[in-house]
């Protein structure tokens, strides 16, 4: 049977090859053009190709790249993929055998992981400086707010005060450890994987080393089949870069949850509400939606490119490349959106100091501290005291006055539970329920008292710098690198 169709198939061309021919448009030429630059510059130094051949082929490389208009290039089917596009300009203007000597000892396959790595980690490196940025902020918020009071929750419900600055710093290290943890999966975009070739390198005297250091990574991946067939790059940064989103969410949905009516300790400034058009009342801090349902939009992108991975074989395959690398772009895209408004909202943001003590009046959250100061001063068990704080808590709460007006209450409680007077004044009670009070006593290791507060925020902060002086390394690392490249490169095409 006689085969007559010829490449490509116009539905093929159009659903496939189209797409990833504008894909790589978008993302990939300028680093194809950058391996192309570091392969050449390896075959000449390691002598498989002679200067003069590697003269003629630089200075169509530079004249290809100079004369090309990614913009207005379209995809017409000549050619199988960019790729080709190049390969086809370099045969046109050097000939066929020296226009095809660039790809001597290397394959679509190595430079494919290797120009999505190199696309990939433009776009940590991007992320990791918002993620930075942010925790900056949170940690001068915190300062700010070390002693605010606030009412903490649990389970939705009033539980006992805390601060501002202390409810941020445990924000703070949730995030210090996902930046932490994002940075170290990032390590795995440092590995080139150029010079394996299709699969098992090659038998020219390579040094992968070389192209390695050029194109800016820390070293080469060490297995040439894992350079071509492993995804742990992408599995493990997208599992890395799911979690900062998952975890800002909760963060994001207290903010709604503190921001309502019927709350109202966390006030949004006019800059960040909207109001309804037909409410007049209506204050709706609707930004605070936009990062929760983008936050949601991000984990969600991430788990798609997990997803793609699963059960896919541990091979060269299309399932991890082009479209499905473009595709995770777009974690990143809703992420930084998330992490630039999060940095803009949460500093605007003021706690409402009379709301906060109206509620924590309204609900007892300080009777916790009137138990423990009855275990101290009066040397009930726990139990006990628990017993007689739950029913002044009672008794106030269904009087309708706050807990600092309520010795008659406890007094009533304390004789019931023990069959004596208590010893605790007036006074001493009016301080063990005192908001400033509750606060100032949590000055173990962790807790929301200055100095233990002082001394977590410095902490934040050096580790913070930290983060920041590794990551200004590596980038310092491939901005030399650049320079390397462009330096040895343009040598090529200068006459000895």
């Amino acid at each position: 049977m006689t085969d007559s169709s010829t490449f490509p198939d116009p539905t093929y061309r159009d659903t496939v090859l189209a797409p990833l021919f504008e894909g790589v448009k978008t993302h990939f030429a300028g680093h194809m053009a950058a391996i192309n630059r570091a392969h050449l510059v390896m075959l000449t130094e390691t002598g498989i190709l002679g200067a003069t051949e590697s003269g003629r082929i630089a200075g169509a490389l530079r004249d290809i790249e100079a004369e090309t208009d990614l913009e207005t290039l379209s995809y017409t089917g000549e050619h199988e993929d960019y790729f080709f596009y190049v390969e086809a300009e370099l045969k046109r203007r050097l000939g066929p055998d020296l226009g095809g000597m660039l790809h001597t000892a290397r394959s679509r396959n190595d430079m494919d992981h290797t120009v999505f790595k190199l696309t990939l980690q433009t776009r940590v490196a991007a992320m990791l400086e918002g993620m930075t940025g942010l925790a900056e902020a949170l940690i001068a918020k915190a300062r700010e707010d070390r002693d605010t009071a606030i009412v903490a929750y649990t389970h939705g419900q009033p539980a006992q005060p805390s601060t501002f600055g202390h409810y941020l710093a445990a924000a703070i290290e949730v995030l210090l450890s996902d930046i932490a943890r994002l940075a170290r999966e990032a390590g795995a975009l440092d590995l080139c994987p150029m010079g394996a070739a299709a699969i098992t390198t090659s038998g020219f005297p390579i040094d992968r080393a070389r192209v390695a250091e050029l194109l800016g990574f820390a070293a080469p991946k060490q297995n040439s089949y894992g350079c071509i067939a492993s995804v742990d790059y992408i599995t493990g940064l997208y599992s890395a870069l799911k979690l900062p989103f998952l975890h800002l969410g909760r963060v994001i949905q207290d903010m709604a949850f503190w921001s309502a009516f019927e709350v109202g300790q966390l006030h949004v400034p006019n800059s960040l509400v909207q109001i309804s058009s037909i409410m007049p009342q209506k204050r709706n801090p609707v930004p605070i939606e936009h990062m929760r349902h983008l936050a949601s939009v991000t984990v969600g992108r991430c788990e798609t490119m997990l997803g793609t991975m699963h059960n896919t074989p541990f091979t060269d395959m299309n399932d991890s490349e082009g479209e499905v690398q473009a595709a995770g772009y777009d974690a990143f895209a809703s992420g930084g959106r998330v992490i630039a408004l999060l940095t803009a909202f949460l500093p605007a943001c003021r706690i409402d100091e009379g709301r906060v003590r109206a509620n924590a009046d309204a609900a007892c959250v300080t009777v916790t501290e009137l138990a423990d100061t009855l275990v101290r001063v009066e040397g009930l068990s726990f139990r006990q005291a628990h017993e007689v704080a739950a029913k002044t808590a009672r008794a106030v709460i269904a009087e309708g006055c706050t807990l600092g007006a309520g010795y008659g209450d406890f007094a009533a409680a304390f004789r019931a539970e023990t069959g004596r007077d208590p010893g605790l004044s007036e006074e001493e009670f009016a301080q063990a329920t005192s908001l400033d009070g509750f606060i100032a006593r949590r000055d173990r290791f962790g807790g929301p008292a200055p100095a233990p507060m002082n001394a977590a925020l410095e902490g934040y902060a050096a580790g913070l710098d930290g983060l920041r002086a590794d990551l200004a390394a590596i980038q310092t690392r491939r901005r030399d690198a650049e320079t390397a490249l462009t330096t040895a490169f343009t040598q090529l095409t200068e006459p000895a």
